[in-house]
């Protein structure tokens, strides 16, 4: 079994004034290449923290955490932000698009930051956009869409560097419930055709459509537990 990634006890401490937190204690788990995981819990229970880590946006302060055969937990920060260019595609519940740039040019932001792309990714993103229903979009500004259009936007821009993996943090959090039922749809069709994706979620409904959920509180793994569908 090929492994996206591997989560071996890592722990993540915060200090704060003279207080140190720790957010993370001791988490450990697999992702295997193709698997559709939701992580859940409480409010404070280190979804965010354990996000930031898998999207190397931070480092844990113990423990190893493998994406692919590379312990990215060892890495500085420029070589954390080549792991986020090249391996990982980012959904955000607030969409995060840059609002001076139009649909496409948005989709193709991880690209730019390499510096350079080829006409072959150009067109791979110029697909990505009629795969996620904006093909007549193209030339639109953020502002000129709605929210479930903003979303897709980030959707499809997760996808232009061919990622190791998707991860979403609530992105169906500013949705109404059909916009969502469309999103997540797109999530299952990309998942269908190999993409691993992990999804933070408070809604057990939302959570049901991966193959496991991982329940978290207090830093540490409640449970993992294998959906229904």
């Amino acid at each position: 079994m090929k492994l996206a990634a591997k989560i071996d006890c890592i722990t993540k401490d915060y200090v704060l004034k003279s207080e140190t937190i720790r957010a993370l204690r001791g988490v450990s788990f697999d992702v295997p290449e193709g698997d559709y995981i939701a992580i859940m819990g409480p409010s404070g229970s280190g979804k965010s923290t354990l996000l930031n880590l898998l999207g190397c946006l931070d480092r844990p302060t113990t423990g190893s955490l493998y994406l692919g055969n590379q312990d990215v937990a060892r890495l500085n920060d420029s070589q954390l932000a080549r792991v986020r260019a090249a391996r990982i595609g980012f959904v955000f519940q607030s969409y995060n698009l840059i609002p001076q740039l139009n649909v496409l040019e948005n989709i193709e932001v991880p690209l730019q930051y390499r510096g350079r792309f080829s006409a072959t990714e150009r067109r791979r993103c110029r697909d990505l956009a009629e795969i996620v229903g904006l093909k007549d979009r193209l030339k639109h500004r953020p502002q000129q869409l709605s929210g479930g259009q903003q979303q897709r936007v980030a959707i499809a821009r997760s996808l232009a560097n061919d990622p190791y993996f998707i991860l979403a943090d609530e992105p169906t959090g500013n949705l109404d419930s059909q916009t969502a039922a469309a999103i997540l749809e797109l999530f299952h069709e990309f998942h269908r055709q190999g993409k691993t994706i992990i999804l933070v979620t408070h809604e057990d409904e939302i959570a049901a459509g991966a193959q496991r959920i991982i329940r978290l509180r207090d830093g540490m793994v409640q449970a993992v537990e294998m959906s229904g569908t």
